[in-house]
């Protein structure tokens, strides 16, 4: 039962196909459904501890530490040719602020297409590398991995940086090269789909 003012809460079940079954209703108060609303809460409480356990392991962790910014990262930031927004210009510095701590960052950016999310992920990235680390882009698509691969290499073209790309579209020939000069030091950004977290990717 939902509540006169909590109509918004009911929609219409669409199933993944026409021959999809319906879900099983069970009558509130009966003992299915006691049963199905206890294992659920028992779910949600062992989401919750394993979500403190890690937020406690992270507060003990310590981080890499990245040095303040250099003259190469101050250069490569004023070459945007864009002005920044204050938005974007406060999410730039409370990242690097993060990266110069010794506590591991945790930080998620939000913002609307167009925004100027992947300006201050590539300023993040050029830092990261600019202390000689590596850097890993993980993207949720094919696509996006290409198309990221343009703007960071189009973006940092005049800086001494090597990025390259994972996808399922490169050829098996392309993946080895890249694997090997990725395990060499070779490439220091590497963007990619969940290719990114096999156990032959090597940095």
């Amino acid at each position: 039962q939902v509540p006169v003012y909590r109509l918004d809460l009911v929609e219409r079940w669409v199933g993944e196909s026409e021959t999809s079954a319906p879900p099983a209703l069970h009558r509130i108060g009966g003992k299915r459904w006691k049963t199905l609303k206890r294992k659920t809460t028992e779910a949600i409480e062992g989401m919750a501890v394993e979500l403190l356990q890690l937020h406690a392991e992270r507060e003990t962790v310590q981080g890499f530490a990245f040095s303040p910014d250099t003259l190469w990262q101050k250069e490569m930031e004023s070459s945007f040719l864009y002005e920044d927004t204050p938005d974007q210009e406060k999410s730039t510095q409370d990242v690097k602020k993060d990266m110069e701590s010794e506590r591991p960052m945790d930080r998620l950016i939000c913002g609307d297409v167009g925004f100027g999310k992947t300006e201050v992920a590539i300023r993040a990235a050029f830092k990261a590398v600019d202390n000689g680390k590596q850097v890993a882009v993980l993207v949720p698509t094919t696509i996006l991995a290409f198309q990221h691969s343009r703007t960071f290499r189009e973006r940092l073209k005049e800086m001494p940086v090597t990025v390259d790309y994972l996808n399922r579209f490169r050829t098996a020939k392309e993946k080895k090269d890249v694997l090997e000069r990725l395990a060499a030091g070779k490439i220091d950004i590497i963007i990619g789909t969940h290719q990114l977290v096999n156990k032959n990717v090597q940095f």
